[in-house]
């Protein structure tokens, strides 16, 4: 599938779900982390999301967040920035995302939250220079057009000694060009992982309680889609992650 293709299909895919979720229940849009089972501890009602809780746990926790300014830049519905906010108690978080009715949809549903939620374009922040002290992107950067900008626009608004935390998934043999481009960018890159394999064993435990998911909100002509979107056991994505074609990355880097 070419890039124009993906980004059609997932912006339909986006679509289609901020048309039927009435209940709210899809406010992750990541796949999730997991290493030997573990659980984190979570409040029951965010329990149905533990997967995905986890990986913003695993990314956020790195460094200590409390009294921080947090930009997250790709937020999407909104359920990483909330648990970012509730669990790990930043002075005040921003999110952006280029999708108006994710950012609606995160006004609604996260309004009694101390998180400022705007529309706008990773690649042209509307951002003051040196205001945030971190900056998120999390599984979003893989559909940028251009890299590079996104990357000198978290460096401009980053303050001097704050830190990006990126996570993503890239083909293998594109990783050089990722590292280039980081390079290039002037951030320093003070923490790289390769998480691959705790991606997948997410993927694994939460399959079936993501069929179901997708089963009840879509019909049946769509069900395949929502299965390669969410990257189910036996999908073509879920098998790039399994033999290493893809790559998920983690990396701490500052400025």
């Amino acid at each position: 599938m070419n890039n124009i293709l993906t980004n059609l299909f997932f912006r339909t895919w986006y679509w289609y779900i901020s048309k039927v979720d009435k209940e709210s229940e899809i406010t992750f849009m990541n796949y999730g982390y997991s290493k030997d089972n573990h659980e984190i501890a979570l409040d029951e009602k965010d329990k149905i999301n533990k997967y995905s809780a986890q990986l913003y746990h695993f990314i956020a926790n790195s460094i200590d967040l409390k009294e921080k300014n947090l930009l997250e830049v790709g937020c999407g519905r909104g359920g990483g920035l909330s648990y970012i906010s509730r669990y790990l108690n930043p002075k005040n978080s921003i999110g952006v995302d280029l999708n108006q009715k994710a950012i609606n949809f995160c006004r609604r549903n996260y309004a009694d939250q101390n998180i400022t939620f705007l529309q706008g374009n990773a690649q042209q922040l509307k951002f003051e220079d040196n205001t945030f002290d971190v900056v998120i992107n999390v599984e979003s950067s893989h559909r940028y057009p251009q890299m590079n900008k996104f990357l000198n626009e978290v460096f401009r608004v980053l303050k001097p000694g704050g830190y990006f935390l990126f996570a993503d998934f890239r083909l293998k043999k594109e990783l050089e060009k990722l590292n280039e481009q980081f390079k290039e960018s002037n951030l320093k890159v003070i923490k790289q992982e390769v998480i691959t394999v705790n991606v997948l064993e997410a993927l694994k435990l939460s399959s079936v309680e993501t069929e179901n998911l997708i089963l009840k909100i879509a019909p049946k002509l769509l069900h395949g889609v929502g299965r390669k979107f969410a990257a189910t056991e036996g999908t073509p994505t879920f098998k790039k992650f399994a033999t290493n074609e893809f790559e998920y990355l983690f990396y701490i880097l500052t400025k």
